[in-house]
């Protein structure tokens, strides 16, 4: 399945006083914790350099692409990684997939406002908890490295500290401006409460991996950080593994031309922009060659249903909901320009967002916001509305849809940009430096500073 954690997720948290790594004994072998190791991780059994689990709380693993593109680089490294995640529909509690032990448990039930989500992040707590003690039974795990939302596991890591673990934070989302973009005027209590949640989770990390720039210097400003505790490691696509395939003419649904959105359907997505552009390109442009076809899910989904229905979109937008990869490639295969309509915000503007890589992967041009970090990646690879202006979105992408030339020259440029400077490949290395400075066993004669991650500097715009 694609991922739909759109990276403020992004791309979009407590910092622990720097101190040597703990030579850790190293890890239980499956064999030795009772289970039957997969014939990929029976291939790695012989000279595994380290165990490492990884926590992740609002989407299940592999479904969630950056974690599992992680996970992958880890194993192919040497290291033995399991992760902590909640079930997909389906999903076992227990499974072992291409080598990486996962453990799952039944997500909390959903529900909107405070105290659902207190609700949720408590149970999600506990039952990380019980299965972190779980895998920590059976590995003896060296490091532990949670993805955020939300930022509530720094006590795990704090106890794990206790056993000589190293704690890295992979920084997915600024939970604050999260809330800010969600609940404008939600209260300053909870927004003191995420930031000291933020905080403590900085305090508590060994290192902090940022999804871009901008969060790099969130992590140096608020979380107190050094610039050495922090590397930017951006939520590359895999070109490999996204591909583009024949275009299918049905699916423009009888219409000469196809516009297509890939992403989460929450409150600060957009997506309601995005209809709203639609509308207007139908009634005021009076356009009634160009289908929209919107692809994910969340929490949004029902009222953005309606709000099709209500703008008289019903035969224009087709909603898909999460759909395959292959779904996905024939979709932005077929489509001739793509949608970025996350509004500015105090998230957005400094988050990178997945499906505009995804989109410069499969040559798509992209219509989007004037926002801070999208221009960072898409470069002229995009066209840019003024921030949150539908009429002035509407416009651009209807310019694009007429304009063949423009459109294969920006797609050439985004595909450029992500094989040359964005791709997974590229920032991989970046990755499994982190781990590689983490987990080195302390060399005679080494001083501290030799021990320091290498800093490399952030991608230029």
């Amino acid at each position: 399945m694609v991922d739909l954690q759109d990276a403020h997720h992004a791309e979009a948290t407590l910092r622990a006083p720097a101190r040597a790594l703990s030579v850790v004994a190293p890890p239980t072998s499956p064999e030795a914790a009772g289970r039957t190791p997969s014939p990929e991780a029976a291939d790695r059994t012989s000279g595994i350099r380290a165990s490492v689990l990884i926590i992740v709380q609002n989407l299940p693993v592999p479904f969630d692409r950056r974690v599992w593109l992680e996970c992958r680089a880890l194993r192919d490294a040497g290291y033995h990684v399991s992760v902590v995640c909640p079930r997909g529909p389906g999903d076992p509690a227990e499974e072992t997939v291409e080598g990486v032990t996962l453990y799952k448990y039944r997500p909390a039930r959903g529900g909107n406002g405070t105290l659902a989500f207190l609700r949720e992040y408590a149970y999600s707590f506990v039952a990380t908890a019980w299965l972190c003690a779980k895998a920590w039974r059976r590995e003896r795990f060296d490091v532990l490295q949670a993805c955020n939302p939300p930022d509530i596991f720094w006590p795990l890591a704090l106890l794990a500290r206790l056993r000589g673990v190293t704690f890295v934070f992979d920084h997915h989302d600024l939970c604050p401006e999260l809330f800010e973009s969600r609940f404008p005027g939600g209260g300053r209590a909870a927004l003191w409460g995420l930031r000291a949640l933020e905080w403590c989770t900085y305090r508590s990390a060994r290192h902090v991996i940022a999804t871009n720039d901008s969060y790099r210097d969130v992590a140096l400003r608020r979380g107190g950080k050094r610039h050495h505790e922090v590397t930017v490691v951006r939520t590359g696509p895999d070109p490999d593994q996204l591909r583009a395939v024949p275009p299918l003419p049905e699916l423009r649904r009888g219409r000469a031309h196809l516009v297509a959105y890939l992403g989460v359907m929450g409150p600060q997505d957009g997506v309601d922009l995005a209809l709203r552009a639609a509308a207007h390109v139908v009634h005021v442009l009076h356009r009634q060659d160009i289908a929209f076809t919107l692809m994910g899910s969340g929490d949004c989904l029902p009222e953005l249903t309606a709000l099709r229905d209500e703008l008289g979109l019903g035969d224009v937008v087709e909603f898909t909901g999460r759909v395959p990869d292959g779904t996905v490639a024939q979709v932005l295969s077929t489509a001739d320009v793509a949608l970025c309509p996350d509004p500015k915000n105090p998230l957005n503007d400094l988050s990178t967002m997945n499906k505009t890589m995804e989109y410069m992967t499969f040559s798509l041009p992209v219509v989007a916001f004037d926002l801070r970090e999208t221009r960072v990646s898409a470069g002229d690879a995009a066209v840019y509305a003024a921030p949150n202006d539908v009429a002035d979105y509407a416009c651009r992408i209807v310019d694009l849809v007429d304009d063949p030339a423009r459109r294969k020259a920006m797609g050439r440029i985004g595909r450029a940009r992500i094989l040359e400077v964005l791709s997974w490949p590229h920032q991989r290395d970046e990755y499994l430096g982190v781990y590689g400075a983490l987990t080195a066993p302390p060399s005679l004669g080494r001083s501290r500073k030799d021990k320091e991650v290498v800093v490399r500097p952030g991608l230029a715009g």
